[in-house]
């Protein structure tokens, strides 16, 4: 019976998906802006010779540039235009945001709704384009002064070449901020976390069949592969289950008469996600992390200094490292749950309605419970993340497993295709009411 009914559920849903047309245009494009993200990360910036520099990111592949490459998509170990991916808008966003709560002014141009939010987002697009010409032209030094065995990276070095890779990398990181917006706006989804799944996801069968190649050569055993499996598996159902876990807080609406009619005395429910700032935090974390151990690998020789100490305290895997990267997602998880969620502004929308909570005042004690409750689930928040994005480091910084298979990385891709597959059912789901509508609106026409 149980078979009978998911088929027929299965069924349903696709014939509800073969109807929504606008559904699967959506789809298409999103596809289609992937599929261009995927060949731009095989476009070289010119006057860079490709085997020297697959030597030489061989040897720094182990890494904070082996995280930066996960998520560009391989894109940073080829050169090419989208070298720097949305890391320099992530970046932008994150100051943007810290400015809209520390800048009076910023703060005001938030309150005054969508025209304020399109000045945020063009502050954020100027931001990013000086992080990404500063990250750019770092990058462009740096490379002038590595080389291999067989000589220097840069075919030519000069300014020519300087200016030429800064400018190419900037237009493709703009073209990827440009390409995130339109898959929000067209699409299904947040643009910019595709695009970083979408690199994840590019690299995981070469990561899988690099682990499996470390076994067949010995530097793994059977059982540390069979373990990796198992926290790989568990590390899955862990993100799933933490993902879904929400507070419901009952919200009870008093009865009202209106004319001889009786109205409200229902109660419903407001979930309070256990991790409402979802994948952000390691995001943005390792976005900032990322951002000064770049510049440091890059320019990090091996002869001492300021550079080689930070490539060598904050390596990845380094006590110092993990701490930084704990603290910086705590950090953000309280940060970007404090933007999102606001408990006095609920507070204040809950007692214009008439809706309470039972046992607490309505007004400023409901908005000191919310706070309350948002702060014990955030705290808990913020320890699942911790774990989950630093457990997995034990065996990618010692065993050399492919950073694909670490927590930050199986972090964005389940919780992306959690909210991707909720967003196409919300969508199913608002194809099949405009259908009922208009059956309804049909039927009454014809009486």
């Amino acid at each position: 019976m149980t078979s009978a009914a998911e088929r027929l559920a299965s069924n349903m849903n696709f014939g509800m998906f073969s109807r929504a047309t606008d559904l699967k245009k959506r789809l298409w494009f999103v596809l289609c802006a992937l599929v261009v993200f995927r060949i731009g990360t095989f476009i070289p910036v010119p006057g860079i010779d490709p085997h020297i520099l697959a030597e030489i990111f061989a040897k720094h592949q182990g890494g904070v540039l082996g995280v930066f490459n996960m998520f560009s998509g391989g894109a940073l170990s080829r050169m090419t235009i989208f070298a720097l991916a949305v890391m320099p808008y992530i970046s932008a966003s994150i100051i943007i945001q810290i400015l809209t709560v520390a800048v009076p002014s910023l703060a005001a141009l938030k309150k005054e709704g969508e025209a304020g939010r399109r000045k945020i987002n063009q502050y954020t697009r100027y931001g990013t384009v000086f992080l990404a010409a500063f990250q750019g032209y770092g990058i462009a030094v740096g490379l002038e002064g590595m080389s291999g065995a067989k000589g220097s990276a840069v075919i030519e070095p000069g300014l020519f070449f300087q200016f030429t890779a800064t400018v190419t990398l900037v237009g493709g990181t703009m073209f990827l901020m440009w390409m995130g917006e339109q898959i929000t706006a067209r699409g299904i989804g947040n643009g910019i976390s595709l695009i970083i799944f979408a690199g994840i996801v590019a690299g995981l069968p070469a990561a899988i069949g690099q682990t499996f190649e470390l076994g067949r050569t010995g530097v793994l055993s059977t059982a540390m592969i069979l373990l990796i499996i198992v926290v790989v598996l568990a590390l899955i159902a862990l993100i799933v289950f933490f993902e879904r876990a929400q507070r419901k807080v009952v919200i009870q609406y008093p009865k009202r008469q209106v004319g001889n009619k009786m109205f409200g005395g229902e109660n419903s429910h407001m979930p309070l996600k256990l991790n409402t700032s979802g994948v952000i935090p390691p995001i943005f974390a390792s976005s900032l992390l990322l951002f000064p151990l770049t510049i440091a690998s890059f320019h990090a020789d091996g002869s001492g200094g300021i550079m080689q100490a930070v490539s060598t305290y904050l390596a990845h895997g380094q006590p110092l490292y993990i701490v930084a990267y704990v603290s910086l997602i705590i950090f953000f998880c309280f940060f970007y749950t404090s933007i999102v969620f606001n408990p006095a502004e609920t507070a204040d929308n809950l007692k214009k309605n008439g809706g309470f909570i039972a046992g607490i005042r309505p007004g400023t004690q409901t908005a000191e419970y919310l706070d309350y409750l948002l702060t014990r689930l955030t705290a808990v928040g913020a320890l699942y993340l911790s774990l989950v994005c630093v457990m997995p480091e034990i065996f990618v910084a010692k065993y050399a497993v492919p950073f694909q298979l670490g927590g930050t990385g199986l972090l964005i891709v389940v919780n992306v295709t959690i909210d991707f597959v909720t967003q196409v059912q919300s969508h199913l789901f608002a194809h099949q009411y405009e259908g009922l509508i208009k059956k309804a609106k049909l039927k009454g026409k014809m009486k």
